[in-house]
């Protein structure tokens, strides 16, 4: 049976068939277009990869210098080892032989070069020259015996920051990240400067990843980084490391500062926060401890002075003419202010002198002198010294310090503020308001960075001295330099005292909170000292937290190690001593343990050597420097005094010889041995009622005369 098609149903078929081949042909031009305009870009993208392999060209980070042209920072050859997995033969094998050279697990290298979707990836970066050479040793080694146990292993070079003093003012240059970029510091506040750009090669390759010999090649060169020229000098920075190591150590403390300037420009010549790290090896698997020892404690960590800010409050009223250095004053141990007890440091000074007040740092001298300025005025110099604000240093992270506002400070507070309570300073705001006051009057922005040039020498900024403010004037300045530089020679800092050397300064010893509450066992000791004292070049703070020893003073636990880097810093400048004074001569600190306040002070005074007593009683129970110790001559003996008084049968007390003694220490020799000073006249002792080996009840009242010289 013929099968017939009739007209109508051809024509049906017919266009069945041209419906479908046009729906066909619908889908593929919707696909063909989603290909080749919508997924055009990753395509192509993908495309690239599998036939391209785009390798970055790290920039050379630029250095950093001291001042002089030392490298404190440079960037040196390190490698990347890295396999292509679709050229890796045997992963297990090539993993069993290089985990040993690598340090790293098998496993984790088996991994990674079994990712066959990638045409590289890197099993560990910054490796050192030697490991290198090692691998290059080995593949060579299995490529010369026909294995392939190695195939896909290559070595790209790379950068690693490199730092050639280890520890060398860890927290002011900072550190990079492992992919060179700043992380912290300098390093992080240059990094534009430093950085430079990358650049990259574009090569073609075959299937395995493998570079093809007649493929073309783009290649783009990097930019590298400028180098930065600080105002560092390596030496300086040297003296102050050694000496920050030495009294961390010794005081066994929690932390130690110093910061080093010129007076003259605000440059910053050594900064050093210990404890610290060594920049090549930062504790990267430790990260608080890593950002506990990153932190500039110099410039981010406020603190209450003590009596260092006793000189911004001296320079202040003998600015404003409310105090001659030669004025009278008597300290009676403590004074009261709105129904609060104010303490002296230690025993009563009695009669003195604002110049001898500044000496012996004799805290309620330097109440009336916050009471005499009063809220308005004293505000007005702590604004103009820059108390209470940044000082506009180019390191980052600086802190602005802690003032009471103005409108809330009260009469109590102001008195406190005077002698270094009641206020929080950064170690650079201080030092900067210091060198005001030396340097004849200039407040000074201080600075860090010196030149900054690109990688083809050009200089692109430079450092330059910025005075901010006045806030006192020349004379007053000069006043101020005589008056701390008799606080070395005569007071409380003799232990900066530089033979041959005119050299001023003055020590604190600043209170610790402890939860909240004053700790009476824990304090910050501290150094603001400058030489030379007539035409100062250098201005050191050395601070020292939390020292765990009996006498924790910062005359004991700051004062030596700031004389070490004034003494060494200024032989290293060339500045020759400016007094024929000889070489001072070394005494041996005499055993006076043991003994009664007065013997042990008129031993000592025999020894040549100068004390001070600390604490309530008549017996010494420990002294600073130890029995034994070679000191120079002058040197000050920290007593520990404590216990009931056993000078006489009865509890009676032995008077003291006081004659041909001033009145400061004639007062301090009888408040030693629990007697009180009558005062005729001045000058020097020269004759005193009871006599001298008499015996007396405690606290009976000696009548001494004194006379001009």
């Amino acid at each position: 049976m013929r099968l017939v098609l009739t007209g109508p149903v051809i024509r049906r078929r017919l266009a069945l068939c041209m419906a479908v081949f046009f729906l066909l042909f619908s889908a593929l031009g919707v696909r063909l277009f989603f290909l080749q305009v919508i997924s055009a870009e990753g395509l192509q993208r993908r495309a690239q990869a599998q036939w391209t392999s785009e390798s970055a060209i790290r920039p050379v980070r630029g250095r950093l210098l001291d001042r002089n042209g030392a490298v404190l920072a440079q960037s040196a050859t390190a490698y990347t080892a890295a396999v292509s997995p679709r050229q890796v033969a045997d992963a297990a094998r090539l993993a069993a032989i290089l985990a040993p050279v690598l340090d790293m697990e098998p496993a984790v290298i088996e991994r990674r070069a079994s990712d066959t979707s990638k045409g590289g990836v890197t099993l560990k970066r910054q490796l050192s020259r030697e490991t290198a050479r090692q691998i290059k040793a080995m593949r060579a080694e299995y490529a010369a015996a026909g294995s392939n146990a190695l195939d896909g292993l290559y070595l790209e070079e790379e950068s690693k920051r490199y730092y050639p003093m280890g520890e060398f003012a860890a927290q002011l240059i900072g550190l990079t990240t492992i992919d060179g970029q700043g992380q912290a510091g300098l390093e992080q506040s240059l990094d534009r400067w430093l950085s430079g750009k990358a650049g990259r090669v574009l090569s073609e390759i075959d299937g395995k990843g493998r570079v093809l010999g007649d493929g073309e090649r783009e290649y783009i060169p990097a930019s590298d980084g400028g180098s930065v020229t600080l105002t560092i000098d390596a030496s300086i920075q040297s003296f102050a490391e050694q000496a920050a190591r030495e009294a961390l150590r010794v005081n066994n403390a929690k932390a130690v500062r110093v910061l080093a300037m010129d007076p003259r420009t605000g440059e910053i010549l050594a900064m050093v926060t210990k404890p610290d790290y060594d920049l090549n090896d930062p504790p990267r698997d430790d990260v608080k401890t890593l950002t506990e020892r990153m932190r500039n404690r110099v410039i981010c960590d406020a603190y209450e002075p003590g009596s260092t800010f006793k000189i911004i409050t001296a320079a202040s009223a003998l600015d404003a003419g409310l105090v001659r250095p030669s004025e009278g004053f008597y300290c009676s141990g403590s004074v009261v202010v709105e129904g609060g007890k104010i303490r002296c440091w230690g025993r009563p000074h009695g009669a003195e002198t604002f110049a001898q007040a500044l000496q012996n740092s004799c805290n309620p001298v330097f109440v009336e002198m916050g009471l005499r300025l009063g809220v308005e005025r004293f505000y007005n110099y702590l604004d103009a010294f820059g108390i209470g604000r940044k000082t506009g240093v180019d390191i980052p992270g600086e802190a602005g310090g802690i003032v009471i506002a103005r409108g809330a400070c009260k009469r109590v507070d102001i008195a406190r503020v005077g002698f270094g309570q009641s206020v929080a300073v950064t170690p650079i705001q201080l030092l900067t308001a210091v060198c005001a006051v030396i340097n004849g009057g200039n407040l000074l922005r201080p600075y860090v960075v010196k030149e900054i040039r690109d990688a083809d020498g050009r200089v692109i900024q430079r450092g330059e001295p910025a005075v901010t403010g006045h806030p006192v004037s020349e004379a007053t300045s000069a006043t101020m330099r005589r008056l701390l530089e008799d606080v070395v020679t005569l007071g409380g800092g003799k232990n900066a005292y530089l033979p041959g050397y005119h050299v001023g300064g003055k020590t604190g010893t600043a209170q610790v909170y402890v939860d909240g509450v004053v700790s009476r066992d824990t304090h910050i000791g501290s150094f603001v000292g400058f030489a030379p004292a007539n035409d100062p070049v250098i201005a050191v703070i050395l601070i020292v937290d939390e020292a765990e020893v009996p006498v924790d003073y910062g005359s004991v636990t700051a004062a030596p190690y700031a004389r070490e880097i004034l003494e060494r810093s200024l032989k290293y400048l060339g500045v020759a001593p400016d007094t024929d004074e000889p070489p001072a001569e070394q005494v041996e600190v005499p055993d006076v343990t043991g003994m009664d306040a007065a013997g042990a002070v008129e031993a000592l005074k025999a020894a040549g050597l100068d004390s001070v007593l600390d604490g309530a009683g008549a017996r010494v129970i420990g002294q600073l420097p130890a029995a034994g110790a070679q000191v120079n001559a002058g040197a000050l003996v920290m007593l520990y005094v404590d216990g009931a008084r056993r000078d006489a049968p009865d509890a009676r007390v032995r008077v003291p010889d006081v004659t041909g003694m001033p009145v400061v220490e004639a007062n301090r020799l009888l408040l030693s041995c629990g007697l009180v000073l009558q005062v005729e006249g001045s000058g020097l002792a020269v004759s005193q009622t009871p006599a001298a080996d008499e015996y007396v009840n405690p606290s009976s009242r000696v009548t001494v005369r004194f006379e001009p010289p």
